[in-house]
């Protein structure tokens, strides 16, 4: 029952339900009609042949009948014997067997030819001697046969009335959970959309659905106040540093270049002015962060050479990547065309980069491509360094999330990788990771040339 929706559940046993009733309702009224049935069949046989008496006149010992005795009313067969069992007038069904003695004043149930009739006998005085018999006959088979052709008739609709029970039960449960669905819809709209401005607003109700939508709505409201206000708080904090840090670095710049400093300065000052440096590229990078999820980073687009931004990023860190000793190949095409912002997708090769360079071995390779076909940009940067492990590969987008400690690194702010995603997805476009432990990791992402929305 897991994998059935609410809906689906409802519905089952919705028409589950309607149908036990009705086959119970079905039982007992069909168990108590037989019975009827059979009741008014004495009955109808009863009235009718008392009746018959005043069809049939006698006088000074000659016999009278009415034509209504031969009439077959109500079902009932008519028939008149004298005392010696001779058919004197009347009708008896086709195929009753004559044999039974008559018998004055009840009813009794007799079967003949596989039929079963009720047969009840009245006598009336002909003369002092004689007596006539007025016997009536019912043919309980036929009258069974009308109550199983409603039975039949019954079970022949049993299906169609299962079929529409659920149809409605259907709509009935679609329309009582169509709150339930808004709610979903709004609530996958946010995730996709990342909109926490939007709202359920289902309006007033007194359900438990018009509560929880309610619920729902006032707890989005503070989530999104304490969104803005963490995100108010980070792009402040990040602001107001900036100064300081900048103050710091020029400071070590202008102790790095005074004469006759002590190496064992020079070498702290160098730690400090790294980091420094460091830091400074972390809070430009978060700042930039904040303004996007605030919406107020604006977007420079323009047509752009994306090939030349490729190899600008590659000439940068040629210095870093002589220092660990790692080669930098590449298979770029030539004159890649793309509407974008020309930081932005700076700042894109130049993250992809120098991840590969912090988490690549020493003596190792990387290798860079970019291509173009039928409208789309295709991009990638592969490294033969640490890898990172599998569960972390969903988790390595998110901002200043660490790896395992083999991939974690000093230097790195660990929002690189959160500005990468975000970059692609500004320019429309996606990008995906390949890693194996010990091997090495690649980054390629996916971007429409044809995209100039902004």
């Amino acid at each position: 029952m897991k994998r059935f929706s609410i809906r689906a559940k409802l519905t089952l046993l919705y028409t589950l339900l309607s149908t036990i009733i009705v086959c119970i309702i079905l039982g007992i009224l069909f168990s108590l009609g037989e019975q009827q049935i059979l009741t008014n069949a004495k009955h109808t046989l009863e009235e009718r042949v008392s009746s018959s008496l005043k069809e049939i006149h006698i006088n000074d010992g000659k016999i009278k009948f009415d034509s209504e005795l031969m009439q077959l009313e109500d079902g009932v067969y008519l028939s008149v014997y004298n005392q010696y069992k001779e058919l004197l007038y009347g009708r008896i069904p086709y195929g009753f067997s004559n044999d039974s003695p008559l018998e004055n004043g009840y009813i009794r149930e007799i079967t003949s030819n596989h039929t079963r009739y009720y047969v009840m006998d009245i006598s009336t005085p002909l003369n002092e001697n004689e007596m006539l018999y007025v016997r009536g006959i019912l043919s309980l088979t036929k009258t069974e046969s009308t109550f199983y052709n409603v039975l039949r008739l019954a079970l022949i609709l049993l299906p169609l009335f299962i079929f529409l029970t659920a149809v409605i039960g259907y709509f009935m449960a679609k329309k009582a959970l169509s709150p339930v669905y808004q709610i979903t819809n709004t609530v996958q709209s946010i995730q996709k959309e990342k909109d926490l401005s939007r709202r359920i607003h289902l309006g007033n109700g007194k359900d438990e659905i018009y509560h929880l939508a309610n619920t729902f709505d006032e707890l989005l409201d503070q989530v999104e106040d304490s969104i803005k206000r963490e995100q108010q708080f980070t792009s402040d904090v990040s602001h107001e540093l900036r100064t300081p840090l900048s103050v710091i670095s020029m400071q070590c710049d202008a102790l790095l270049d005074t004469d006759n400093l002590d190496e064992t300065i020079r070498e702290k000052l160098l730690v400090i002015h790294k980091k420094t440096r460091i830091l400074t590229n972390m809070l430009s990078q978060l700042l930039l962060l904040s303004r996007a999820d605030q919406g107020r980073e604006k977007l420079h687009m323009e047509r752009l050479n994306f090939t030349e931004l490729c190899e600008m990023a590659i000439e940068e860190c040629q210095l870093y990547a002589k220092e660990k000793n790692i080669s930098i190949t590449h298979e770029i095409e030539e004159n890649i065309q793309i509407y974008g912002d020309q930081t932005l997708l700076i700042r894109l090769w130049m993250n992809l980069l120098n991840n590969a360079l912090q988490y690549g071995k020493e003596n190792g390779h990387i290798h860079v491509s970019l291509t173009s076909h039928d409208g789309y940009i295709y991009g990638s940067v592969e490294d033969d360094g640490c890898g990172i492990h599998e569960k972390d590969l969903p988790y390595i987008w998110n901002r200043f999330y660490q790896a395992d400690s083999a991939r974690s690194n000093s230097e790195s702010s660990g929002l690189g990788l959160s500005m990468v995603k975000w970059i692609i997805e500004v320019h429309h476009g996606v990008i995906h990771v390949e890693s194996t432990l010990h091997k090495g990791t690649k980054f390629f992402f996916e971007i429409s040339q044809k995209n100039e929305i902004f």
